[in-house]
């Protein structure tokens, strides 16, 4: 029994002296009472007490982790650091760790020892390997007790080796860079020992396998923020240059060679090529390229707007935008924010007609050349259409657009344009069936939501023309806009209105345009006639006082004219008479009918102290006439001559105001000013004509297309006056359905809308014929 006693404590104390971690009672060893490892080693097989030993021993090595080695790494991630100190915690706690494995280290090789003594495959603790079982027991123990907020003393410690990192070895680069808002940058020789530090770290964590366990998922955090702000920083309004190979390059030359000394331990160049670190470094890179492609398709989405309004300029942005378009699906984020951005800054009553035209084209060239399909113009494009469609000056802005001097985007549209013919939409058509295996339905993400069959072509004029729905209104504003052109500014050159009429003409059609033809051969006609006129004494208009020329219009095939009741002094009046007779002779069957209140007049006015020559409108020219004959003129006597309302007269009298001429002595009294000295003012020089239609507003020589609308439905006027006898009153929706059902123009009266049946009926109520209350409209007694 005493034998047995004495080699029983004399194993003990073996085990003692070579795991140090099982003497917890501190017990003083005496080299003569201890066996050789070796020894020890025969004893411990020969008495089947290996695998219990090493359990004993990997008991406490877990009690040690538990109570000394985790909780002396973890101890400083606790709390809020600055970045310098967070870095030098971070060391500090990793050198600790590494200690303490050194320490335990020796340990573990003997237990491996003990273990290959035994001979067989058992496991210990479901592990073959001594050592890999102590690292898979420590990661656990560490991952296990990381305090809330660990990550924040991680994060510190890679923020200030990046920085470190890019001040080296890309001091360009590096210097362009913030990582941290309240990291200040380090001194060149600093950043040399933080990178010697930064790697000895990132070396014990490989080894010890806690690396990628430990801050993986941070440094992923971290290089998606620093790689936002890059692109942000580098990218952000620069709409010129293609910016995807700059962003491709700063993730190959810096970040991956950053990424790869973290996992190489600080060797950039191994000689060695590990597998499977570059297989992680080239799984990472994918990843992280389409996390770039992500943040810059996002970045772009977010100043799409301003990129399709520099379009051309931005070319470079759309193209960067389709190819990023290409490898992630935001479609739906484009057309979402995008609309979203259009009608918040450009559809509002604060944006000019012209203006929003101008973006509407852009968004047009820009989105054909990101989505040649269309879709997405089709979709990102609605809003504008239907706000276009709610503005009254649209059509006028188009067709001022198409047809104005200088060089537009729709006037360049119309040079370059061609007709669209059915036989073009039937061909268009049988192609489609014709390659009908390849027919690839439309993205469910662009597609409208209103289920109609919309037409994604990309022409210019054509989608303007389908905003309205029929190419009529804007042939119609044409003639408008050409009879203003020649009526106030009563100009003979036609040669730039004959151009656009040609091009018109392939666009809309020969005979949509004929009226427009006659118009612009009335001009060229009025010039031969004038001329001839002129000429020819034998109709005795060279006898005149003054000098008499005339436009000769064909009443049919021009726009209706604005109705005006002037009343041109005598002398004037007798001069036309001339002028009639003589084109009567001329013509023969042909007599004329002047619209007094159109053309301009040239004029000398002499005062006293000065002489004026003016070019004004017969409105105008009437009034200074009759000072003429009386040198002051109340307004009401000046309206009741001159057959205008008092109104007009006083808008058109202040133009005579700021000339000079005439004085308001006192309420709608006005008087000659003779001598400008007399009130100390200076006489203004001769006004240009341009000048006098800014100053003047002048007004469209034609009606407009309310007033045309009115005019027709006066018509029905009769109509509605026997209904409103009859039953006394009625509301506006029965009086349209009543004049649909019995007025004898009903097919006419179908294209009048309940809008615009209310605006005549209420201006009827403004002349005091009609009254209405509560909705009802009935005779005024």
């Amino acid at each position: 029994m005493m034998e047995s006693k004495s080699l029983d404590d004399l194993i003990w104390f073996s085990l003692l002296k070579e795991f140090p971690l099982l003497n917890t009672q501190l017990v003083q060893l005496s080299p003569t009472k201890v066996l050789s490892f070796n020894d020890l080693k025969k004893v411990l097989h020969e008495q089947d007490l290996i695998k219990f030993v090493c359990e004993l021993v990997f008991l406490e090595i877990e009690k040690d982790n538990r109570q000394n080695v985790v909780p002396n790494f973890t101890k400083n991630f606790q709390g809020k650091t600055e970045p310098l100190e967070g870095f030098r915690k971070f060391q500090e706690s990793v050198k600790h760790l590494y200690c303490s494995v050194g320490k335990i280290l020796p340990s573990l090789n003997k237990l491996e020892e003990l273990k290959a003594e035994m001979k067989t495959d058992s496991s210990i603790f479901g592990s073959k390997s001594v050592i890999e079982y102590y690292k898979m027991n420590l990661i656990g123990t560490v991952l296990f007790d990381l305090p809330e907020g660990y990550t924040n003393v991680i994060k510190h410690f890679y923020c200030v080796s990046f920085k470190a990192f890019c001040n080296c070895s890309y001091p360009a680069t590096g210097s362009q860079i913030i990582i941290c808002s309240e990291h200040h940058g380090e001194s060149q020789c600093n950043c040399i020992n933080i990178l010697r530090a930064f790697d000895c770290v990132n070396k014990v964590l490989s080894e010890i396998g806690l690396l990628e366990k430990l801050i993986g998922s941070t440094l992923t955090k971290l290089v998606e923020k620093w790689t936002q702000i890059h692109v942000d920083k580098t990218c952000r309004g620069a709409f010129d240059t293609s910016n995807i190979k700059i962003i491709e390059r700063w993730i190959k030359d810096v970040v991956l060679v950053w990424l790869t000394r973290i996992y190489r331990a600080g060797k950039i160049h191994s000689k060695r090529r590990e597998v499977v670190l570059d297989k992680a470094v080239t799984t990472f890179r994918e990843k992280l390229l389409h996390f770039v492609y992500e943040t810059y398709e996002k970045l772009l989405i977010d100043q799409l707007f301003n990129i399709i309004i520099e379009y051309p300029d931005s070319y470079n942005a759309i193209e960067d935008l389709r190819i990023c378009l290409q490898r992630n699906n935001l479609q739906h984020l484009l057309i979402e924010k995008t609309k979203e951005s259009f009608v918040t800054r450009l559809l509002h009553p604060g944006v000019n007609t012209p203006d929003i035209l101008t973006a509407y084209v852009a968004s047009i060239h820009a989105l054909q050349h990101l989505d040649p399909s269309g879709m997405l113009l089709d979709a990102i494009t609605s809003p504008i259409s239907c706000y276009l469609r709610s503005r009254d000056d649209t059509v006028h802005c188009i067709v001022t657009s198409l047809t104005e001097e200088g060089a537009t985007d729709l006037s360049d549209e119309l040079s370059g344009c061609k007709k669209i013919t059915l036989c073009d939409v039937v061909t268009s058509v049988e192609d489609d069936m014709e390659n009908w295996e390849s027919w690839v339905p439309d993205p469910v993400e662009v597609v409208p939501g209103n289920g109609e069959k919309r037409d994604h072509s990309t022409d210019i004029i054509t989608m303007l023309v389908n905003v309205f729905g029929s190419k009529q209104l804007f042939i119609d504003e044409y003639c408008k806009l050409l009879a203003d052109r020649f009526l106030t500014q009563f100009t003979y050159n036609t040669d730039k209105e004959i151009r656009n009429l040609e091009l018109l003409k392939l666009r809309f059609g020969d005979s949509e345009l004929h009226k427009c033809e006659v118009m612009l051969k009335d001009i060229h006609d009025s010039v031969r006639i004038g001329t001839h006129l002129q000429s020819d004494s034998s109709y005795g208009i060279q006898d005149l006082e003054f000098s008499v020329r005339g436009m000769f219009l064909s009443a049919q095939f021009w726009p209706p004219f604005k109705d005006n009741t002037l009343k041109l002094p005598t002398v004037v009046t007798e001069h036309l008479d001339v002028y009639t007779k003589a084109f009567e002779t001329y013509k023969g069957n042909r007599t004329l009918l002047w619209k007094s209140h159109l053309g301009i007049v040239t004029l000398e006015i002499e005062l006293k102290d000065r002489t004026l020559n003016l070019t004004v409108s017969p409105v105008h020219a009437t009034i200074i006439w009759h000072f003429q004959t009386k040198s002051e003129w109340s307004l009401a006597d000046l309206s009741k001559i001159m057959m205008t309302s008092c109104s007009v007269l006083r808008r058109k009298i202040s133009f005579w105001q700021s000339q000079g001429v005439l004085i308001e002595t006192a309420a709608d009294q006005y008087m000659v000013l003779e001598e400008s000295s007399s009130l100390n003012c200076k006489p203004r020089p001769s006004m240009p004509l341009s000048m006098f239609y800014e100053e003047d507003e002048a007004e469209s020589a034609v009606a407009s297309a309310q007033d045309q609308r009115n005019e027709e439905l006066q018509v029905f006027w009769s109509y509605i006056v026997g209904m409103l006898t009859n039953l006394e009153s009625l509301t506006l929706e029965r009086i349209h359905q009543m004049l649909k059902m019995f007025a004898s123009h009903g097919s006419a009266t179908k294209e009048v809308s309940p809008q615009q049946l209310k605006s005549f009926l209420d201006k009827k109520v403004k002349e005091h014929l009609l009254i209405v209350s509560g909705g009802f409209y009935k005779l005024a007694k």
